[in-house]
């Protein structure tokens, strides 16, 4: 069995930095600290995007100082709230394909993880998320060479809408023609998305889907006089994967329980 730990959505902002009264950096480091102390068998960490708050160069330095003695190899995606270039600048060792996407496959035993960019940087709707033909391309790719291995695959924006109307609203706006694909391969067994800051499962076409809260602000339940920017100060969490030789199991792991439960707003 192996285990691969998940992080998703820190927002990170400058030193001493806060979203509402929270420091994104301290619950990142909080987090990791946590994480590292109980697992210490996991073979790798998978940070599913939005490192940064606003994409500055600044605060992909506040990730790079974070992760500076992390034992375990760390994979970075980005997600609607960094800049692709200014993050390529930051980490120029990042995977990224021909065309210029931040996009990964590793694999572990037999099992193959592969990471997208939903990013949608020229999109005409702020946050929202889309894969392009020649990020699909890729992927078809990746999976055409997976083998007799699982495949999980990784996405910032979660491919099927949660149930809340301004969170669907800036979520992946080609999701059908993603799980079109997804779909011709019966190696693929998990989707791990973040963007919505909440633990939530469920399906995609089929396809077995978990969703991790944020180290930092999570979503309460959205009702509809709640935006996507309103957030609540629950304990932060991250993901745990388990890769048995039966399939995925996920497991997601709260590290700290604050005095109250306080709503914020960004």
């Amino acid at each position: 069995m192996r285990k691969i730990l998940v992080f998703t959505d820190l927002h990170l902002l400058e030193a001493g930095g806060r979203i509402g009264h929270l420091e994104p950096c301290a619950r990142f480091g909080a987090g990791l600290a946590h994480a590292l102390a109980h697992h210490r068998d996991a073979e790798r960490i998978v940070i599913c995007g939005d490192l940064a708050h606003d994409g500055r160069p600044a605060q992909y330095e506040m990730l790079r100082s974070a992760l500076a003695t992390c034992p375990l190899p760390v994979h970075l995606m980005i997600g609607n709230h960094d800049r692709r270039a200014t993050f390529c600048a930051a980490f120029p060792d990042a995977p990224v394909t021909d065309t210029g996407h931040v996009q990964q496959v590793i694999d572990s035993g037999d099992y193959r993880l592969i990471l997208l960019d939903t990013v949608d940087e020229a999109g005409a709707r702020a946050h929202s998320g889309r894969l392009c033909p020649a990020r699909l391309e890729w992927l078809e790719s990746a999976l055409e060479s997976a083998g007799s291995r699982r495949v999980i695959v990784f996405t910032h924006h979660p491919p099927m809408d949660v149930g809340f109307e301004s969170m669907d609203r800036i979520g992946l706006d080609n999701k059908a023609e993603l799980l079109d694909l997804l779909g011709r391969y019966t190696s693929v067994c998990q989707i791990i998305s973040g963007h919505v800051h909440r633990t939530i499962s469920g399906a995609a076409g089929g396809i077995a889907c978990a969703v991790f809260k944020s180290p930092c602000h999570q979503s309460p339940f959205l009702t509809p006089q709640m935006d996507e920017h309103s957030s609540v100060d629950e304990p932060g969490a991250y993901g745990i994967l388990l890769l048995t030789p039966g399939g995925v199991i996920v497991h997601s792991e709260d590290f700290a329980v604050p005095g109250r439960r306080v709503l914020i707003y960004i």
